[in-house]
């Protein structure tokens, strides 16, 4: 077996998870407008908090909802380019939310992390390169780094309002920010992809759902410079599978670049 590089994986129950799964695409999302509005030096309200719950509500899924009970928001801003929320649960840890849509949890971020970045390291030989997209939360990031063959691990999120307040609040996952293998760059992945030929032995796109800032990384020109930026027998990995449950013709999740 040519793997050269060793892994170590985390431990720990897979919980039933509120959180993005691997794979999912959330389209139509509910939009609301927002004013950050404090009601004490102590106390942020957001229109998504009602009687103490955080609602995620979608066109998508008619008659139901994802609701987490809120222990207390942590912060709120909207950034250049997103609506940034940030609460305490009072059962799933420190939650993330961009633009009305969790992100992730501190209860069970983990399963969405090595899904999406352990199956792209591992169908490489020896991964010496890394690229992510997107993933300003770190989490991606971290998981990469346990990769001992790994040399250089670059991050390219647009968002740096994400990367600042992941590292306040979800320390644990941010880790990865700041890792001497770690390098981090503020700006369009598009335009960051452009730059840069038969570069990577990895890309793994961490994005939010295709509205929004994210929404150019669903679209062919952008898997073409992936595919562009490998280098020959190279891995891709993204977030952008469509649900079984949802019609319409899902995206690749996974591919190779041809060593033909």
């Amino acid at each position: 077996m040519l793997k050269t590089c060793s892994l170590r994986f985390s431990r720990g129950i897979f919980p039933s998870s509120p959180s993005r799964l691997f794979g999912s695409v959330r389209f139509n999302q509910t939009h609301y407008r927002f004013q950050h509005t404090k009601m004490s030096s102590d106390e942020i309200v957001h229109p998504t908090i009602v009687d103490g719950w955080f609602r995620e509500i979608s066109g998508m899924w008619p008659g139901q909802a994802m609701t987490l009970k809120v222990d207390k928001v942590l912060h709120h801003e909207k950034s250049k380019y997103q609506d940034v929320l940030v609460f305490k649960s009072t059962d799933y840890g420190t939650v993330l939310v961009l633009d009305n849509v969790i992100q992730c949890t501190e209860r069970d971020e983990f399963s969405y992390q090595e899904m999406i970045t352990h199956l792209a390291m591992n169908s490489h030989p020896n991964p010496k390169k890394v690229l992510v997209i997107g993933g300003g939360d770190g989490g991606v990031l971290r998981e990469v780094v346990k990769h001992d063959c790994v040399d250089e691990a670059i991050l390219c999120d647009i968002d740096e309002a994400v990367i600042r307040v992941s590292k306040e609040f979800l320390p644990g996952m941010a880790a990865g920010l700041t890792h001497p293998k770690s390098t981090v760059h503020i700006g369009d992945g598009f335009k960051f992809l452009d730059d840069y030929k038969n570069t990577f032995d990895v890309i793994i796109t961490d994005s939010s759902d295709p509205e929004g800032p994210a929404e150019s990384l669903f679209q062919k020109p952008y898997f073409q410079l992936l595919h562009d930026a490998l280098r020959e027998g190279g891995v891709i990995t993204t977030q952008g599978c469509m649900s079984l449950f949802l019609k319409g013709k899902p995206l690749e999740s996974f591919s190779h670049k041809s060593m033909v």
